[in-house]
């Protein structure tokens, strides 16, 4: 999978001011509307907020990872949002969220979805590559950072 695939230059906040929750669902579902012709916000809000109320999509270590279906989606799509500061997202570790990538997939989306997801999980528990997001301090510095993860080779037996 390439990252670039699923995020685009316009689907990137860096060092947003949002404090709540419900807001940095409210902005990523904006982003995920951006460039899109037949989606619009306001449902694809509903559909993060939906899946969000059956648990909450906090990984820990500062990252959050919403998602949701959407049947007017022909295609996965992604947005990212660097915080300037960390709000409670009912994570795991109750640590503060600072790092949310919002991903939409198509309903017919199964096994795409949860490897999508777990692509998504690996990246985002690299404590080395949360850190230079962290450390980002632009739009394009976010993408380019993004575009260049690579999972890491497997360890030969």
């Amino acid at each position: 999978m390439i990252i670039t695939d699923l995020i685009t230059r316009e689907r990137i906040v860096c060092d947003s001011e949002v404090t709540s929750k419900k807001r940095v669902i409210e902005v990523l579902s904006e982003r995920l509307a951006t460039g899109q012709a037949d989606l619009m916000a306001r449902p694809i809000f509903d559909s993060l907020i939906g899946r969000e109320r059956l648990g909450s999509t906090g990984l820990g270590h500062g990252v959050a990872l919403p998602h949701g279906r959407f049947s007017q989606s022909q295609q996965a799509i992604g947005a990212f949002i660097k915080l300037r500061k960390g709000v409670d997202f009912d994570a795991i570790d109750r640590q503060p969220v600072d790092l949310v990538f919002g991903l939409l997939v198509p309903d017919h989306y199964t096994d795409e979805h949860l490897k999508i997801l777990a692509y998504l999980a690996e990246m985002f528990s690299d404590r080395a590559f949360c850190q230079q997001l962290r450390d980002a301090d632009s739009n394009q510095a976010l993408y380019e950072r993004l575009s260049a993860w690579q999972p890491a080779k497997p360890t030969p037996p």
